[in-house]
């Protein structure tokens, strides 16, 4: 969801923002209207963050796939190797394409509990000379987020917070680079978020595409190809109403609020159950099942019916899934729990 708020100001601003005449969508990306969009947006998200001065923010294309890819391009800078934590889908498939430019040492791994938790520091096996340790700290489909940041010495860490990033406060400071897909908690799909230290760029491998490296969009504010203007402005009046909310400190109250509605229920019914560890439950994205499986269509189609879409599980895991982002209302987690309940009483 996007906040409605923001969906009000953009369609009040569709065909004439600010006076221009002309609608964001018409605007260059050269031009001084959409340049001091830009420039708020960065500014704003680097208030939410605190974001130290020797980060660059970059607003790029291509998803948080593509920086599966761009990541070892600009990071390996020599090396031949880098750390990898295996906690879920997303993560896989970063070590898939990781595997394309160089060696991946699994430095801690949850697939033998089916990827239900997040691997305690204690089990994790770094290997001092790779070039960065990747996380995803919020594995979307598996349900499980890191409530914590794994210390990794000297070497640079780096995460994939496409699911969570702006739920919560986050120390910028402790990471080399967090990459974001916007279309979780930013906006819409086709801009992604990179913060990236400033020392890791620069040395990126010599074949890495002059659009998907760090140091060339950098010194271009982003801007070596046409960024992804709309996306940008939708994102920025995000960051706006964040602030507007009391910023991220409040925004995790809120988020802890929602998804406890559901894991407290979960926690005393026998007729639902979380798979996950309850250390380690993501606040954004809450996996859950029925222990009669040969009821899951008939709650989809009934959910469906009481206008709760979407709530099927990604088809590697099964079973349900109820995605509470920011913008998503307590009254909404609300309708949800009130559904299940009148299932199990229905059907228990």
């Amino acid at each position: 969801m996007l906040p409605e708020p923001v969906l009000q100001q953009a369609a009040a601003e569709m065909l004439d923002w600010h006076g221009s005449g002309m609608s964001v969508m018409e605007m260059s990306h050269r031009g001084k209207e959409f340049i001091a969009i830009h420039a708020q947006a960065e500014a704003d998200l680097r208030e939410l963050l605190s974001i130290p001065k020797n980060y660059k923010v970059l607003f790029l294309q291509g998803g948080a796939a593509a920086q599966f890819a761009v990541v070892p391009l600009n990071l390996l800078r020599g090396k031949d190797r880098a750390d990898y934590a295996l906690t879920g889908y997303w993560s896989k498939r970063a070590i898939a394409e990781a595997r394309r430019y160089c060696k991946v040492n699994i430095a801690a791994s949850s697939e033998d509990g089916k990827f239900s938790y997040a691997p305690a520091q204690d089990k994790w096996k770094l290997d001092p000379g790779a070039a960065y340790v990747h996380m995803t700290s919020n594995e979307t489909i598996d349900g499980v987020e890191f409530h914590w940041v794994p210390e990794t010495g000297d070497v640079p860490l780096v995460a994939d917070a496409s699911s969570h990033i702006l739920s919560r406060p986050l120390d910028v400071g402790r990471f080399g680079l967090i990459y974001a897909g916007a279309q979780k908690n930013i906006g819409p799909a086709g801009l992604t978020i990179v913060i990236v230290r400033e020392d890791l760029t620069g040395q990126a491998d010599p074949h890495t595409p002059s659009v998907f490296d760090y140091k060339v969009q950098a010194e271009a504010d982003s801007m070596t190809n046409t960024p992804a203007t709309y996306a940008i402005y939708i994102a920025g009046l995000v960051f706006q109403w964040l602030k507007q909310l009391g910023g991220l400190a409040r925004m995790e109250e809120l988020n802890v609020a929602k998804a406890k509605l559901l894991y407290d229920y979960f926690d005393q019914t026998e007729f639902y159950y979380s798979p996950v560890a309850k250390s380690d439950r993501s606040r954004m994205n809450v996996p859950f099942r029925l222990r009669n499986d040969k009821l899951d269509t008939e709650f989809l189609k009934q959910a469906e019916s009481a206008g709760l879409t979407q709530l099927k599980g990604h088809r590697a895991v099964g079973g349900m899934r109820a995605s509470i982002y920011n913008a998503m209302p307590l009254s909404g987690v609300q309708a949800l729990l009130d559904f299940m309940r009148q299932f199990e009483r229905k059907h228990g």
